[in-house]
């Protein structure tokens, strides 16, 4: 097989991966707290005889970290992050990060995600609602019921925000060291939509599928090449 031909395909792995990853966005575009992933290209290029040459592959992910739009529901333990930071939740694996906030409440006063892991406070605890009354949340994570504070939502960041790991649609493991966030504002009664852009998302697609399709060509003609040069030889 052909120098071009290696370079050819290692791309069309990498746009296969690309084209996961859009339909896992569009899949996921009303997920609430849902971060859009993009796939980065990295190049190798190794010196060949006279000349050199060049693999791509998009073996590097990133996680696009902009605000979405919030959405009010009235939902008591229902809460959105206004600009930096992530909620702490805990979950069998340990400490993992989300801007998921639709949250409940357990018989035993337990506050948790929809999945059962327990909401952490600033100190890094579960934190335990209790019985009767509204709870009323400030701007500043401090939860109160009939007045008085009981809890404090924490919100931490990833001091390498590109060492983080995409778990789920929702969660995300650190990979290293977290940090207080203490300029940011929680909303209570509203929840944080995807930051995806379904109509982006789209257009990737069809970008990545024209891609594609032309790799699929030139792999083609390669072959009928190589084919009739092996005939020429054997006459």
């Amino acid at each position: 097989m052909s120098a071009s031909s290696y370079t050819t395909i290692t791309r069309m792995s990498g746009l296969a991966r690309e084209m996961r990853v859009v339909a896992n966005n569009i899949a996921n575009a009303s997920t609430t707290g849902y971060r859009a992933e993009q796939a980065l290209f990295s190049e190798y290029i190794r010196r060949v005889d006279d000349t050199s040459l060049s693999m791509a592959s998009a073996r590097i992910g990133h996680t696009n970290l902009a605000q979405g739009t919030l959405g009010q529901t009235g939902g008591q333990f229902d809460f959105a992050i206004e600009g930096d930071g992530f909620f702490q939740v805990q979950t069998d694996d340990g400490p993992r990060l989300t801007r998921g906030g639709a949250f409940t409440k357990t018989p035993e006063g337990a506050l948790v995600t929809m999945d059962g892991n327990a909401v952490l406070d600033a100190g890094g605890a579960p934190i335990f609602v209790p019985p009767g009354g509204d709870v009323r949340v400030a701007p500043d994570g401090t939860m109160t019921l009939g007045g008085r504070a009981f809890a404090e939502l924490g919100l931490v960041r990833p001091v390498d925000p590109n060492r983080l790991v995409r778990e789920g649609s929702q969660l995300f493991d650190p990979d290293g060291e977290v940090e207080p966030v203490v300029d940011t504002r929680i909303r209570q009664g509203f929840l944080e939509a995807s930051n995806v852009d379904p109509v982006n998302e789209l257009a990737r697609m069809i970008e990545v599928s024209r891609a594609y399709e032309l790799g699929q060509s030139f792999l083609e003609s390669e072959n009928d090449r190589l084919r009739d040069a092996i005939k020429s030889m054997s006459r």
